[in-house]
């Protein structure tokens, strides 16, 4: 496929939504609904999203969820093709970066039936669940392709109460200089002010907003461990939120950056990423995951040596953290190799965790004289 940049792809028309055929019948869940997971009934089960797998050499289908990770459950994938209705044993894949969290995030992989060549919806049940109320889900990325309709996609997870506008618009207009085409927040809640903002950008084509509703049917801990912030998963749910966001561009973006509103990549020898992307693919090679290591730059006045250049007086008005005052970094750590976050090739990558924990034949760290990340806190 031809790999050159362009600094600006329109994105395709949004799919037109198909309703479940009357033969499959059952309720179709909606994309833009406020309830954004489907329950397996009889289990603890809740699903988040489906997607056609296309790089197994198997023909089955992807369904992204989030399971109690101590019950045992027998999963029935349930797939409509054709308008006729086709079942399948399902088998379900926990991915291990739970982080001792009693919930963690899962792919229950179903296999197509015989004559189920393209199904359009699937829902799963347990073996104790009949099928008589089924809740479909999409498929997803039925079609697979070389030719994508964004450069990046960043991924942000997740939004919960948030009220920090300056540095979430200093943030988003850095990425568009840098050449990002898309936004993609998991938000759970946010303040008045902040929503404007996302309405905005929204309105604009760089943001796409995906409610996150998993603290309606879960206590989520504010930590990244138990013991820190007791509950039922880790961070607001934040692993399932990131697995979902690969999957869901996988073929819409050629790369894919995971990392939070705090946090940029930027390149040092070079002015954005459509500069940068060529560079990494030359040094370490192609369909990677780039990681970029971690400089803090804390929230706190410059030593007394230091002077900040003039900011903008406008900005004394809005609340949040500028993100432009914050020039000096602690020293870094440069034997913790998960410090990073990472850009990444979706299509090369089957689950990821929070700083993308990947195998060493797909994750390369990139030298910081190239690139590194500014994580403002």
């Amino acid at each position: 496929p031809d790999r050159s940049f362009q600094s600006w792809i329109p994105p395709r028309p949004a799919p037109l939504k198909l309703p479940v055929p009357p033969s499959c019948s059952g309720k179709i869940v909606p994309r833009e609904q406020n309830e954004t997971f489907v329950a397996v009934i009889g289990t603890k089960t809740r699903l988040v999203a489906a997607y056609w797998e296309h790089r197994t050499g198997k023909k089955e289908v992807r369904v992204v969820a989030v399971v109690l990770r101590s019950e045992a459950v027998d999963y029935y994938c349930h797939l409509c093709c054709q308008g006729k209705l086709n079942s399948a044993k399902g088998v379900i894949d926990i991915i291990p970066f739970h982080f001792g969290f009693a919930y963690g995030t899962a792919y229950i992989m179903c296999p197509l039936p015989s004559g189920c060549e393209t199904p359009s919806h699937i829902a799963v049940t347990s073996a104790a669940d009949s099928k008589d109320k089924l809740e479909f889900l999409e498929v997803k990325n039925k079609e697979k392709s070389d030719s994508f309709p964004y450069n990046f996609t960043v991924c942000f997870s997740t939004m919960y109460r948030f009220s920090n506008v300056l540095q979430l618009v200093q943030s988003l207009e850095m990425m568009q200089l840098l050449g990002v085409n898309r936004v993609v927040i998991y938000k759970t809640s946010c303040n008045d002010d902040t929503q404007r903002i996302l309405d905005y950008y929204t309105r604009k084509g760089l943001v796409e907003v995906i409610p996150w509703s998993m603290s309606r049917f879960l206590h989520v801990s504010q930590s990244w461990k138990p013991d820190v912030s007791p509950g039922d998963i880790h961070y607001y749910g934040q692993i399932p939120a990131l697995n979902d966001c690969i999957y869901r561009y996988m073929y819409q973006s050629r790369y894919v950056a995971l990392h939070d509103t705090d946090e940029l990549i930027l390149p040092q020898s070079v002015n954005s990423w459509l500069e940068l992307l060529p560079l990494l693919e030359k040094t370490y090679g192609v369909d990677k995951g780039y990681m970029f290591e971690n400089y803090v730059f804390p929230i706190r006045p410059p030593p007394p040596s230091k002077t900040l250049p003039p900011q903008n007086p406008a900005w004394k008005n809005v609340s949040g953290v500028n993100i432009l005052a914050q020039l000096y970094h602690e020293p870094t750590i440069p034997t913790n190799q998960y410090n990073c976050k990472i850009i990444v090739n979706p299509r090369v990558v089957f689950y990821t965790a929070v700083h993308g924990e990947m195998s060493p034949q797909i994750g390369s760290r990139v030298d910081s004289k190239i690139a590194r990340m500014y994580h403002t806190r």
